[in-house]
């Protein structure tokens, strides 16, 4: 049995990297009948059919360390969450549900925000100090520039890294930046909505020259955040989870409760409202969902 890596999956048909080079898999019957089926990052054992054709058939699934639904992809290690800091114009609640996911799913989160070469200084700062403050990694980039190339190249090496953020974002642009070769198809900017085309139509799994693996995914249109346990939601933001047991109530959801840390928090500009009310915004979310 051959040990693989699975790159890319269409239409039954499966990308696996293996010491004796890529090869395309099919998967068992015993795995089509089974609700685990393969996918984008797993590894895998492989029963070689053809050498020549390089074909193979995929026996089993090995365990995963971290599985994520949307994209699916498994044994990813960070998310970079891509935002132009314009033209689309930064949705705040968005890039935050992203963060709130990536801490749920146990990721190590960077953010970037690229098209630096449209916007003032002033802006940059604003955005960069939102997120810095509240402990996170942030690259800011320019494709026209070439502006963070080198510290986007150190950020993805050695990592199986989900490249995420809405279309438009420019997430495949910064991937032909930090790798020409790639030459993925990019989309322009719809006149009208001001939002990006898609460009990417699957999962796939990208090697970098420098080190570390790229899932380059879908544009994100929204994200559901149903699923979390609402008495749980406030471990996903950080500055409301290093604070909230200081709050008078061990229960306390910060929202109108008395001698709230998250609320003087707030009052004193610790925590960006940015950020607090997309915490009650998804809350309310959650919230709404349990009633049907």
């Amino acid at each position: 049995m051959l040990k693989g890596f699975i790159l890319k999956g269409i239409a039954g048909k499966y990308t696996v990297r293996t010491n004796k080079g890529d090869l395309t898999c099919e998967i068992t019957g015993k795995i089509k009948y089974d609700n685990d089926r393969p996918i984008v990052g797993d590894f895998v054992l492989i029963e070689l059919i053809n050498e020549e054709e390089k074909r193979g058939m995929i026996n089993e699934i090995l365990p995963r360390k971290t599985e994520l639904h949307r994209p699916k992809v498994s044994n990813v290690s960070q998310a970079v969450i891509v935002f132009a800091l314009k033209n689309p114009d930064p949705h705040l609640n968005l890039l935050d549900r992203m963060i709130t996911f990536a801490e749920y799913t146990g990721l190590k989160t960077v953010i970037c925000f690229n098209k630096a070469d449209i916007v003032t200084d002033e802006m940059i700062k604003e955005y960069r100090e939102i997120y810095e403050k509240v402990g996170y990694s942030v690259i800011v980039t320019s494709v026209k520039e070439e502006k963070g190339k080198e510290e986007l190249i150190e950020v993805l090496k050695n990592e199986i890294t989900v490249l995420a953020g809405p279309s438009g974002a420019g997430k495949s642009s910064l991937l032909n930046m930090i790798q020409p070769n790639l030459k993925l198809r990019t989309g322009e900017i719809s006149k009208k909505i001001k939002r990006g085309k898609h460009t990417t139509r699957h999962t796939e799994l990208i090697s970098l020259n420098k080190g570390g693996w790229v899932v380059d995914t879908p544009g994100f249109a929204n994200l559901d955040v149903s699923f979390i346990d609402e008495n749980r939601l406030g471990e996903y933001f950080k500055e409301i989870n290093d604070c909230r047991h200081l709050c008078k109530f061990n229960n306390c959801m910060h929202l109108n409760e008395p001698k709230c840390a998250v609320k003087e928090k707030l009052k004193t500009k610790e925590m960006a409202r940015s950020r607090y009310e997309s915490y009650v915004l998804m809350l309310n979310e959650i919230r709404e969902s349990r009633r049907f």
